[in-house]
């Protein structure tokens, strides 16, 4: 009996699985393996809540798995090692994956690729979370993109069209006999449950993946394109943790957006945030220092405050006296996730009105994010720093006070995450410091002790980053 093993790694589904297609087209027998190595990410191993949300995905792959006829292989690393034991006890000729695109994981993957071929064993990876690979869109030359419109603009003649593949009908068993490592013997979970929230927020799984694109497009695409800034309401996806741990791909929401022409404003923007994943991986595929180092190198050079522990721990825990930053802090604690527009604002806040470095507000966000992403994570957090691709920093110094008289002008996202505040009346909800003592007085409001005083002058550390970007040199 011919067999194959398919390995999963981030692609914990079966429907538009490439690897599971092909395994299934060239042998009788098909080994579903997954293999812990945390170790093998290097610097940046997943998050607690990325540890959390992997526990239960890896869970409803199994379940799936199982409806289908087969189970999931659960073993640990070092990966190589793995792969080659389950080889010996199933005799498996060949070895499938879909490829990952972080550094770490490059690097891993080209070796173990090199070390079974000279095993004799057949070994082929292929695309199943990306439109397009990263080296597949280029400049004329066959240079990388570092600014996003044109990127975009290739990548869309080049088409998103591309169909996705059906998920199998059925899944050949397994032998009973063949071991795995029970979910729990990962060690996935809290010990401490503070995770109460991530799962009043979110179910993971390629069930629930698809019933969210669906209910997104059902129910918010059509305003897609105004709302998705508004943090209070209800505009955004929420498929970014989905997509990440690859329960859904990107070739299933294009062809569900692109059936939707009668929303055709809301799909386009939408399809435009899918290409700036894109873009991300583009990035840390040509530019693999970038996780680590500024992508403009001038920026080696920017005067950085040390990080202060208490004022980043005011940061982390939302405690900064800026009402839309710690309302954006306290979304992240509770439910993992934050909107994007306030994780820009909150950004913003730490990298340049406190000139923090970029590098520790990406790992706290790293630890705390269910959809963090090496790619993303990068390019967001050396976007708003100014030292990243498509970086504007004179122009990217956001007023959080504005920001939330902007996109929050009922209060209403405010009023829920910083619920001491919840009695003050707009526009003072966003600047309690401004509003008359009087007012702070008769809702209960004392400034210092309900709830802190702003830990930075946004006007004075708005002028100081602005100074210290001039100050950068010109050329490295």
């Amino acid at each position: 009996m011919t067999t194959t093993i398919l390995w999963f790694r981030r692609d914990l589904r079966l429907a538009d699985n490439p690897a599971l297609l092909k395994a299934l087209q060239t042998a009788e027998r098909v080994v579903p393996l997954f293999i812990f190595a945390p170790e093998e990410e290097a610097g940046w191993k997943p998050g607690a809540a990325s540890r959390w949300w992997l526990r239960h995905s890896l869970a409803a792959l199994d379940e799936s798995l199982r409806q289908a006829g087969s189970r999931l292989l659960i073993r640990r690393g070092p990966s190589l090692d793995a792969l080659r034991q389950v080889g010996l006890e199933t005799g498996a000729g060949q070895i499938y994956w879909n490829r990952l695109y972080e550094p770490a994981a490059v690097a891993r993957d080209q070796a173990i690729k090199h070390a079974l071929r000279a095993d004799g064993l057949r070994v082929e990876s292929f695309n199943s979370a990306l439109l397009r690979e990263p080296w597949q869109v280029t400049r004329g030359k066959g240079e990388p993109y570092k600014v996003f419109t044109p990127y975009w603009n290739t990548l869309r003649r080049q088409g998103l069209s591309e169909p996705p593949l059906p998920a199998p009908a059925a899944l050949p068993p397994l032998p009973p006999a063949l071991h795995s490592l029970s979910l729990d013997s990962l060690a996935l979970l809290p010990t401490i449950p503070w995770d109460g929230g991530l799962r009043q927020a979110w179910r993971p799984g390629e069930s629930a993946a698809m019933a969210r694109l669906e209910a997104f497009i059902g129910e918010a695409l059509t305003g897609y394109a105004q709302d998705r800034d508004r943090p209070g309401h209800p505009g955004t996806s929420g498929l970014s943790p989905h997509l990440h741990f690859g329960e859904i791909g990107p070739r299933q929401i294009v062809q569900a957006l692109q059936a939707r022409e009668e929303q055709a404003g809301g799909a386009e923007c939408h399809l435009r945030q899918l290409a700036w994943r894109e873009f991300a991986h583009h990035l840390l595929f040509h530019f693999p220092h970038t996780p680590e180092s500024p992508l403009d190198r001038r920026f080696q050079h920017f005067p950085w405050n040390e990080a202060d522990h208490d004022t980043l721990r005011a940061w982390q825990q939302g405690r900064t006296g800026i009402p839309l930053v710690d309302a954006g802090m306290r979304e992240l604690w509770q439910t993992g996730w934050m909107h994007n527009r306030v994780r820009m604002v909150a950004a913003s806040f730490l990298v340049k009105n406190l000139r923090v470095h970029w590098l520790e507000g990406a790992r706290w966000f790293w630890d705390t994010l269910v959809d963090a992403n090496l790619a993303n994570n990068t390019l967001g957090w050396q976007w708003v720093a100014g030292c990243g691709a498509d970086a504007a920093p004179y122009f990217r110094v956001f007023n959080p006070v504005l920001q939330g008289e902007r996109f929050d002008p009922s209060g209403d996202y405010v009023r829920r995450w910083v619920p001491e505040l919840a009695r003050l009346p707009c526009p003072a909800i966003h600047q309690p410091w401004a509003a008359p003592a009087a007012l702070l007085e008769s809702v209960g409001v004392r400034l210092g002790v309900d709830y802190p005083k702003p830990v930075a002058d946004l006007k004075t550390s708005r002028e100081q980053a602005l100074a210290a970007y001039r100050g950068l040199p010109k050329t490295v």
